[in-house]
């Protein structure tokens, strides 16, 4: 049995975006733990993640650290390096050693990545938040994801990442071909420039846990025998 600590993106909602994977990978003999982030709370910024990240892996060990979106910041700051076997990046935002998220998406070009990819197709420079993130989602994931909302406070964004370098474990960078936040093309330069990772790409948006868990936790345990 292997143990899959879910970090979340901004907004911190852990349950409600990796709860069909939790169940998934209980079904295969298999323990996922969601860690739920307060990220609207002013007082917590990337060290608060961090803590709260450690706590989720408690006495665990052998773990599998995944992060989604915003989440890839709070990966390499974990202080529980030890219990860390494998980390899985999940269209996440990858940082280099003392980078804030802010400075993030401006020395990666995300939002120009981004016009670029909606202009090839088809799509306006600006998308809506259900456009963006929400597009192929089934209905009933739509409505938890908006119930469980949170608008990300703004301390976080503007913290460095303070670590010296990844953890010398595999990591793994996992990429939702139909991305809109940060498209696949980008993704996979960020990943080759920064860890010298070539990405691993599965069907889904950004938010593919809550679209293709199923083919999700194909990927995540597959991985346990990479």
């Amino acid at each position: 049995m292997a143990t899959f600590i879910l970090i979340p993106g901004a907004g911190g909602a852990g349950l409600a975006y990796w709860g069909d994977v939790v169940a998934d990978l209980r079904r295969r003999g298999h323990l996922g733990v969601p860690v739920e982030i307060q990220a609207d709370d002013p007082a917590l910024g990337l060290p608060e993640y961090a803590a709260i990240t450690d706590a989720a892996i408690g006495t665990h060990r052998d773990v599998v650290l995944v992060a989604q979106s915003m989440g890839g910041f709070t990966a390499p700051m974990v202080a529980q390096r030890e219990a860390v076997r494998r980390i899985v990046l999940l269209n996440a935002m990858i940082p280099l050693p003392d980078e804030s998220p802010a400075d993030w998406f401006q020395t990666t070009g995300a939002e120009a990545a981004r016009r670029a990819a909606n202009a090839a197709a088809g799509l306006p420079a600006e998308l809506s938040i259900e456009e963006l993130f929400l597009h192929d989602l089934p209905p009933q994931a739509v409505a938890e994801m908006r119930g469980a909302d949170r608008e990300p406070a703004a301390t976080p964004f503007g913290q460095p990442c303070t670590f010296e370098a990844w953890p010398d474990v595999p990591i793994h960078v996992l990429v939702a071909a139909e991305d809109r936040m940060f498209p696949a093309t980008f993704q996979q330069r960020i990943a080759r420039d920064r860890l010298g990772i070539t990405a691993d790409f599965m069907p889904g948006g950004h938010l593919v846990a809550r679209s293709r868990p199923h083919e999700l936790v194909d990927r995540l345990v597959g991985y346990l025998d990479a």
